[in-house]
């Protein structure tokens, strides 16, 4: 990758900032014979399941393949010059991939390896309360939770890319359980929200310090209600079931609240906020030897930043954040805007706010594009100069919990309900005045708007647009001609699993 000496993808065994000794932990050896004799063993089996997040196994797996997979087929974006030189991501972008593409192959083998991970530690867990070192009832619920939690979290995450997934919920002790036929959807979800339900009532409620990063009750409740919601536009006959479900998932998610300056949760100066509910962890600390980093800031950044124009923002994005004008505090555009990208804008003329930069210094009548993302980009030139860089990513934050419960309020048809919660989220983040308009329609337009310009690169846009029986009219927008929703709306099983596995026949 240009002149970025490449370092070859490693298994991150852990990866918790803030918890050094679980960030050192050495990958473990899961024999049965030497392993899973005291709460260390399990600590230390729980962070090779956190390890496997989000594809966070290597400094650049993170692009390559979360990224490639989940953005690539948003409209938020336009892929950059670099991405010619890689297929397989193009692929992903213009909808020509087929069951062979390797991001897609290693996002469905990455998420059943923290599969597999996970139920290992859930037999340690049990080992050990029966022959080892036994746990206090307190340690033995708040570990079995975080490992219940994982795994429903990597299932979570295959079954918003696949109409159906294998349900992997059993230690693996030979090669005939890995053939195992692909579930129902209705079958994955039911698993799904029963682990995360248990999960939910066995976590704390928060942590120390010590432990960011590690799930809590918060995260586990966030995700339960976010799989209800999906539910209840899959599932239409028990569509006012599964919204009230949602509804009492996200009532549970509490001890949070909005971040007031809305860029430092991608920068690196305000990781693991009061905002943060679920946070893949990164750090420039390579003092212990441990190596957390990652190269999305190239990513992003424009040619004339050194960087290697991967991901550019779309039209539609640039036009969406600009859309209600300047009538946040200052004058100024929706605050999201200049917390998410550099544009043509007086606040860039003068005073560094581009890494200590101005936008001339940056863009000329030259520039391949006038406006670039600028998430997950460090806060000075000197950090992002840095071949790799330790800025966290948001999985999970309160203002996504908010958001998705005005929109069950706003589908059981209490619009009244789900403003103030829009309201919330424009004035904390946006420094926007009320939202307009007052009925269920407006509210909708509404809700659809603000997700957009609040979790741009942050993944959830192809997900919200196929919950909504949209992509087919964003993509045509967008003209990616290559999509259909009858044909993309969700991957292909890999080749590799089919040629694997004698129970799937796809």
């Amino acid at each position: 990758m240009k002149k970025i000496i490449y370092i070859a993808s490693f298994l991150c065994a852990a990866l918790l900032a803030g918890c050094d000794d679980f960030l050192t932990t050495e990958s473990p050896d899961f024999s049965t014979d030497k392993y899973w004799r005291d709460k260390a063993d399990v600590e230390a089996g729980l962070s090779a399941v956190y390890g496997q997040l989000d594809n966070r196994t290597g400094s650049y797996t993170v692009a390559e393949v979360k990224f490639v997979v989940e953005t690539f087929r948003s409209d938020e974006m336009v892929k950059g010059q670099d991405v010619n030189n890689y297929p397989e991501w193009a692929a992903l972008y213009g909808f020509t991939y087929n069951n062979e593409n390797s991001s897609i192959k290693e996002y469905w083998m990455n998420n059943y390896n923290g599969i597999n991970y996970a139920n290992n530690v859930l037999y340690g867990i049990d080992k050990v309360q029966t022959s080892g070192e036994k746990m206090s009832a307190d340690d033995e619920n708040h570990l079995t939770g975080e490992a219940l939690f994982l795994r429903a979290y990597y299932h979570f995450k295959l079954i918003m890319s696949w109409e159906k997934i294998i349900i992997r919920n059993e230690y693996l002790t030979g090669e005939s359980q890995t053939h195992k036929a692909l579930s129902t959807r209705t079958e994955a979800w039911d698993f799904i929200c029963t682990e995360l339900d248990k999960a939910g009532s066995m976590l704390p409620q928060d942590r120390p310090s010590s432990e960011a990063g590690r799930v809590t009750k918060g995260a586990a409740y966030s995700y339960l209600g976010w799989a209800y919601l999906t539910r209840a536009y899959e599932e239409s006959d028990k569509k006012a079931e599964y919204l009230g479900l949602a509804e009492a998932a996200f009532n549970k998610v509490t001890g949070y609240e909005l971040e007031s300056d809305y860029g430092s949760m991608f920068d690196g100066t305000n990781k693991n906020c009061k905002e943060s509910i679920l946070e893949l962890q990164f750090t420039n600390s390579t003092a212990d030897g441990t190596f957390h980093k990652h190269v999305l800031h190239f990513w992003v950044a424009p040619g004339s930043m050194s960087g290697w124009d991967e991901i550019r923002v779309s039209d539609m994005m640039y036009n969406e954040f600009l859309k209600e004008g300047r009538i946040a505090e200052g004058n100024m555009y929706d605050a999201r805007a200049y917390g998410s990208m550099m544009f043509d804008d007086p606040y860039y003329y003068e005073g560094g706010h581009i890494l200590g930069y101005n936008y001339d210094d940056i863009y000329d009548e030259n520039s391949a594009t006038r406006y670039n993302y600028r998430k997950y980009m460090p806060s000075t030139w000197s950090d992002y100069a840095q071949n790799y860089v330790g800025t966290n990513m948001p999985l999970m934050r309160y203002a996504n919990v908010l958001l998705m419960k005005a929109e069950v309020y706003n589908e059981q048809g209490h619009p009244e309900k789900a403003i103030p919660l829009i309201n919330e989220v424009r004035s904390v983040h946006g420094k926007l005045p009320a939202m307009t308009g007052s009925d269920q329609a407006a509210v909708k337009a509404q809700i659809e708007h603000e997700r957009l310009v609040e979790f741009t690169l942050e993944n959830s846009r192809f997900y919200d647009l196929r919950r909504w029986g949209k992509l087919d009219e964003a993509m045509k927008a967008d003209g990616r001609t290559g999509f259909s929703a009858s044909t993309h709306s969700f991957l292909p099983i890999p080749l590799m699993e089919i040629q694997t596995n004698n129970e799937i026949n796809e």
